[in-house]
Parts: structure tokens; sequence; C-alpha cells
């Protein structure tokens, strides 16, 4: 089925209606999905993908896991909904506390809301109340990083570093101030990764002083970055002086794990891998339901949940928070996380993986980098290695990469943030309950991606 009838031009008269939400992005004929198990998914054609990236990193324990269904299935018959107004329910209980009991004793109470997005406004509410309660009610403003990604609403997208999207959307929402992130593959002249990682937690320090510590609520980063920054990892200096900095100012520290949690990067939360730089907020998405429902949480200690309860209550709610069927269907995957042994399989086979491809990079043209932490990872494509010029736009590079991808059967995740202006990657992400073989696989369908494309570029003359 196409979404138009012909070319779109000027007016939306050729649009077919009810096409699928697929057509509020363009014209592009998408395969239809069929059904998917474990890292594999089949089209309506019956073709076969390796689910390399676990769609946009988040079908963590794999497609069609049996005893999520089951859950799934039997919570169902009980009951989808009850407003958390009126009552509780057992399935969000369970949830909340197996999801205290992974992520350590720094996080005591767990808010569930239905994704990513509607955690970052969570978190961001909760810090602004607690500030209130504290009778801190000067704070407010949110630090983030440039470049950095943190949600589609509007309150995100403030926080959001992309200035696309800022030329958007600033309009109709307050931008807040930016610093900073400490790239390591891109650090500019005169810097190494670790020096300019030195410079990036100086300009937070910075940034207090000039905005006014008085003013400052919070600052939020992602501690193992998503698409904004490609599999990005801080030093471990960087983590420990940004909590000090923080502590310092009275400043909350808000860990974005929307991508990195559940497990993804070889522990629960990537925060374990900084012990000494321990956030105040987490938030979780995707791979906590893993693509089964949507779900997304919010963790804090109950230092912090207490005075907003004391002040009257956190002023904040969805429709769908703590719904029982999604509380279920999280807690399942969870379970399934833990008995399947994913995290530790996840640090296992990202070590495997990283290896491997760091050897196809060295003998890659156009991969000037291979990065990230378990099974978080990305490969930087460049036109030259040496000077890591990017390819023109007109190569659409990560874009062609996935179509090329896709037509031999590999899925895999890529957008450029502010345009390509900080460079462009693959992101390499698959289920976490990836196998020996089917890593293999993935690799061998990796190669083959790359050789395709640097046979393309070759032909134009670009490398």
């Amino acid at each position: 089925m196409t979404f138009w009838k012909s070319k779109p031009s000027s007016g939306m008269a050729e649009m077919e209606r009810g096409a699928p939400v697929q057509a509020f992005y363009g014209p592009a004929k998408l395969p239809v999905i069929e059904r998917a198990r474990g890292v594999y998914m089949w089209d309506s054609a019956g073709k076969r993908y390796l689910d390399g990236s676990s769609g946009p990193i988040v079908a963590n324990i794999g497609h069609g896991n049996p005893k999520v269904l089951a859950a799934m299935a039997e919570q169902a018959q009980k009951v989808c909904f009850a407003s958390r107004a009126v009552f509780e329910n057992a399935p969000n209980r369970a949830l909340a506390q197996r999801l205290v009991g992974l992520a350590g004793l720094a996080f005591d109470q767990a808010f569930i809301v239905s994704g990513g997005s509607e955690a970052t406004e969570a978190a961001l509410k909760l810090a602004r109340q607690y500030a209130v309660a504290k009778g801190e009610a000067s704070r407010f403003k949110v630090l983030s990083l440039m470049p950095s990604y943190h949600g589609g609403t509007l309150g995100a997208v403030a926080i959001t570093g992309d200035s696309d999207s800022a030329a958007m959307f600033a309009p109709i929402t307050r931008m807040m101030p930016k610093i900073p992130a400490p790239l390591s593959y891109r650090p500019p002249e005169n810097h190494s990764a670790e020096s300019y990682a030195r410079h990036c937690a100086q300009a937070l320090e910075d940034t207090i002083r000039a905005e006014g510590p008085e003013s400052v609520l919070a600052f939020i980063l992602e501690p193992v970055g998503g698409l904004a920054t490609g599999a990005n990892v801080p030093p471990a200096a960087y983590m420990r002086t940004i909590r000090e900095i923080c502590t310092r100012h009275g400043v909350l520290l808000i860990f974005d794990e929307v991508m990195s949690g559940a497990g993804r990067t070889g522990a629960f939360l990537a925060a374990e891998h900084w012990p000494d730089a321990t956030p105040d907020i987490v938030t979780l998405a995707k791979g906590l339901a893993a693509g089964y429902t949507p779900l997304g949480a919010v963790l804090a200690p109950n230092r912090i949940v207490e005075p907003v309860v004391a002040s009257g209550g956190f002023m904040h709610g969805h429709t769908y928070a703590a719904n029982p069927l999604s509380c279920a269907i999280g807690d399942a995957v969870l379970g399934e996380l833990v008995a399947q042994n994913m995290v530790e399989n996840a640090a296992e086979m990202g070590r495997y993986l990283a290896e491997n491809l760091r050897e196809i990079a060295a003998n890659s043209t156009i991969i000037g980098d291979i990065r990230g932490k378990g099974l978080l990872m990305a490969a930087e494509i460049v036109a030259d290695k040496a000077s890591r010029a990017m390819l023109p736009p007109a190569a659409r590079a990560v874009y062609r990469l996935l179509e090329i991808g896709t037509e031999l059967g590999l899925m895999l995740y890529a957008r450029k943030t502010s345009g390509g202006a900080y460079g462009e990657w693959l992101m390499i992400a698959p289920p976490l309950n990836i196998t020996r073989a089917e890593a293999d696989e993935l690799l061998a369908l990796f190669v083959a991606t790359i050789a395709a494309f640097e046979r393309e570029l070759r032909s134009a003359g670009l490398i």
C-alpha cells in the first residue's frame, strides 16, 4: 500500500485517507511487519530481518517471549485499567518493588508512566516540586548537554540539545541552558578526549555560576549516550566531577537512562559503572518493557519524594500512570531479564561484538570509531579516517546504510543530530539475549552492508 497517489507537491489532496502513521513522515513505502521471535522479524512477504538495534533500542529481551505473553494474557483477564486516583493495583506494587530492588539502595520509589518523554516530564516536575517544598522556589533552570536528546514533548524539547529541534519548537517552549557534551571522537582542536571532558565539566561549573546557583534546579544527561551522541562514554573523572559540582551547588543530578537502562550496558543501570557519581533521579523506558507495552518510570529516593508528599503530594499525573496491564508486563519483562541472565550476557556479548567491530573498522575505509558499553554501541561513519571528515550530505551516509542493511536483512538505527553537525553513526544494539551464533550473523551482515556502501561511494568518487 502506498500513502500517496503521486509524489506530494504543494497540497495534501493527494494523500490517501486513513493511511498508517508513517504518512506523517513522507511517501516512502515500508515493509509490513508480520511476526517476530527472538532477534528476528519477518515481513508480510516472508523476508527475515535480524534486529541489530532492538528497533530504536527497545526490544531488550527479544521478541515473542512466551512468559511475557502469558503474563500479559493473565493480567488482561483480571483487569486492564484502573485509575490510580481510585485504586492501588498489585502489578504496580510488584513492578515498583522489583525496580528499586534492581536499581540499588540509592532509590526507594518508582513512578510508572507510559514512555521516555513522560518519564522526563515527571522527573522535571518532581525535581521542581522538591525544590519548592524545601523553600528553594527560585530554582527552575535545568541544564543539559549539546548535543543530547531527552524526548519529544515540549518540556523534553526544552532540555534537548538539537539545533534543528530548537529552531522549530523554541517559540512554543522555554529553552534551557546547554553546556558542551564531552564527545570522545571529535574533541575541538588542541584537545584530547580527556582534556575536553575536563573542559566540559568546567563548563557545568561556569554555567551554574553564570546563571546563578540559586536558579539552577537540575543537570540532566545520558550516562552512556544514545542517538544524539552515538553511544558516547564519558571518562570516569568527568562523571565524578559533575557529581561533585552538582552536590556543591545543591543541583539535582538526573540520569536519563531511557536508552542505557534496564541492563543494556551490562549493568541494570548504566549509573553502576560510576559508583562515585550516583544520580539523584533516574528515568527509564524503552527496555523497561522491551516493546511489549508502552512503559516508563522515574526512580527517586525517599529524601526527594517525602518532602513532596508532605507539601501536598505530587502535582502531576497521566491517565495511564501505574496502569495494571502495563505494570504486569513490565514486571514479567524484568523477571525474564533476571532469570535468563541477560544483563550478564549483555556485558559478555558486548565485549565480543566490540572486539569484532573494531577489527571490521580497521579494515574499513569509512568506519572511524567504534564505541559504547555492553550492547549499546555505535559505529561512526567518515569519509576519511585521518581527518575524520564527514561524507557530503548528498551521500545520505547513515540513511543509505540503513537502506542497504534492510535490503540485506539487517535492521540498524541512526539519526543525524543537529543535521549532522557532530558527526553521524549507526547504532548497534541487538536484544540482550543474543547468542554467539546470532552475533556472528549480525557481524557478517554488517560487513556486507558496509562493503556495499563503500562500493557505491567508490563508484561515485567519494572515497
